[in-house]
């Protein structure tokens, strides 16, 4: 059975690396985005194969040479042979585990203060710093969109941002004793983050028409102008009821891009819930629903202990995590996704 996986690989990668450079392909940009995309998944697949065949290679090499006699340093490496080809069997049918086709895509991430009051708003500024704090420890690039008192909308571009920050939508619980508090209580706050994979034009189209753009003058904490001129823009995409404001930049025109893009991200959302609530209808189970009302994580300072109750991981480094330390914690979820998808693959075949 892993022969013909082996096989497989071998030859869609085969059939990528034709279309990658067909001219055909090269002219429809869909076509092409979706090429690239699934020749890049398959690239660790491909090297996996390439592990497998060795390792058989050398395991049929030791036992014609046993055939011949015993050899201790032979049945060593025969053993050897037989512990990677088990290795590499397991982490090929990890890698073809059909993936999240969303996980290579740029992340656009809104974050808001929940319950709690001004500490809520405090708490989701931790939280900003947080996730931007990560992704530079990744290697993405943090890009802030809007961020005021409470809200902050930023952008998260690199390859597989979208396999990463998926993890963070949710609810976000913090318990701690707020710098306002003049008791010493401990007080329970929350903010809630979404993390929308970034659409491309391919993706969403969006009529010129469906759309009403109001401009207006920005303004600063309690209401006070900061520009003289209606630099700030509301769109409101009439068919969805979706509405984006954008004030951050002084130029119209940069709001205006701005605001369509996160007005994009959000109608792409809409339509990839929609899609993946089709095939949760006709399956038993859902895998990964990404419900972001869920409490995903607490973070309680006194204990300096931050949980994830997704996968019942604790760790007593909070201020390593505030820092943006969060990879074990990814790590745990990739790993939680995978086996569950396994089981999920290995269901629908015995079905």
């Amino acid at each position: 059975m892993i022969e013909a996986l082996v096989d497989q690989i071998e030859a869609r990668f085969a059939e990528l690396e034709r279309q990658i450079v067909d001219p055909e392909v090269i002219g429809d940009r869909h076509r092409y985005a979706e090429v690239g995309r699934e020749y890049r998944r398959m690239q660790d697949a491909v090297k996996l194969a390439k592990a497998w065949r060795h390792a058989t290679d050398d395991a049929a090499g030791a036992r014609e040479l046993l055939a011949e006699g015993e050899d201790p340093e032979v049945r060593e490496m025969l053993e050897a042979a037989r512990e990677q080809i088990a290795e590499v069997e397991e982490e090929i049918r990890l890698a073809m585990v059909d993936p999240d086709p969303y996980d290579d895509r740029d992340v656009i991430v809104e974050i808001q203060g929940g319950a709690g009051g001004e500490e809520a708003g405090l708490w989701a500024g931790d939280v900003y710093r947080m996730l931007t704090k990560y992704a530079e420890r990744r290697g993405f690039k943090a890009e802030p969109l809007q961020v005021s008192d409470g809200k902050y909308t930023f952008a998260i571009s690199g390859d597989g941002a979208y396999s990463v920050f998926k993890w963070e939508a949710g609810t976000h619980r913090v318990q701690r004793v707020p710098a306002t508090e003049s008791q010493g209580r401990i007080h329970t706050s929350t903010c809630t983050v979404a993390v929308l994979p970034e659409a491309e034009d391919v993706d969403i189209h969006i009529d010129q028409n469906d759309l009403q753009i109001d401009v207006y003058r920005s303004s600063g904490p309690g209401g006070q102008s900061v520009n003289t001129t209606d630099s700030a823009v509301r769109i409101t995409h009439k068919p969805s009821g979706v509405v984006v404001s954008m004030q951050d930049e002084k130029s119209q025109l940069q709001n205006r891009e701005k605001a369509l893009r996160v007005l994009r991200a959000r109608l792409y959302e809409h339509a990839v819930a929609e899609q993946r609530a089709e095939q949760a209808a006709a399956r038993s189970a859902q895998v990964g629903s990404g419900d972001r009302a869920e409490k995903i994580r607490t973070y309680n300072y006194g204990e300096r202990r931050v949980t994830d109750h997704r996968v019942k991981v604790t760790l007593y480094s909070l201020e390593a995590i505030l820092e943006g330390e969060l990879d074990e914690f990814t790590a745990a979820l990739q790993a939680d996704e995978k086996r569950r998808l396994l089981e999920l693959q290995a269901a629908d075949a015995g079905a």
